[in-house]
Formats: C-alpha cells, sequence, structure tokens
C-alpha cells in the first residue's frame, strides 16, 4: 500500500535530519512508534524498513535509544510488591 502525507516545508526540515529523505524519516517515525506502543512487532518492523537482519533492526533501534520494553508503572508496583514479601519473609538482607 501507498501513502502520501503532506508535511509542510518547515516541518519536513525538523522532522528529518540534515540530509535524509523526508519520506524515509517518516516511515521511520511510524516504525519506532509502532515497535514502542505495541503495535508493530520487531518482524513487522524489520519488514517495514527493509532491514534483512534483526541485528540491523537492534542497530536501528538503539540508535535511536528504543528498547523491546520499556519499565512502566505496573512494574514498578510488581517489583514493590515482591520486596515486600521478601522482607515480610526475612530474605531482604539490607
Amino acid at each position: 500500500m501507498q501513502v502520501t502525507v503532506e508535511i509542510p516545508d518547515d516541518v519536513a526540515r525538523v522532522l528529518a535530519p540534515q540530509g535524509q529523505d523526508p519520506a524515509r524519516a517518516t516511515l521511520e517515525a511510524v516504525a519506532i512508534e509502532g515497535y514502542r506502543s505495541g503495535a508493530l512487532t520487531a518482524f513487522q518492523v524489520r519488514r517495514l524498513l527493509g532491514f534483512e537482519t534483526r541485528y540491523e533492526l537492534d542497530g536501528f533501534l538503539k540508535a535511536r535509544n528504543v528498547w523491546e520494553r520499556t519499565y512502566d508503572l505496573a512494574d514498578l508496583e510488581d517489583d514493590r510488591q515482591t520486596l515486600r514479601q521478601l522482607e515480610s519473609e526475612g530474605r531482604l538482607k539490607r
């Protein structure tokens, strides 16, 4: 499927780093957000961006500070509950 998006020139200059194709920058932004939100899998992002290997994708994501899964409030609460349990069982060293 081909999608056409109109972006004002001044906005395109901000979104696309110097010398980068604005269409590619937009595609990468969509891929990154799709991956971060969980809407796209790593395999789908690889296909979307034309990477042949997971290694290429990992380098792309790392360069843009995108990690496989972010630590969220639910994770924090799970960790706090685990700490409370360990403390109540006397297994937590301080």
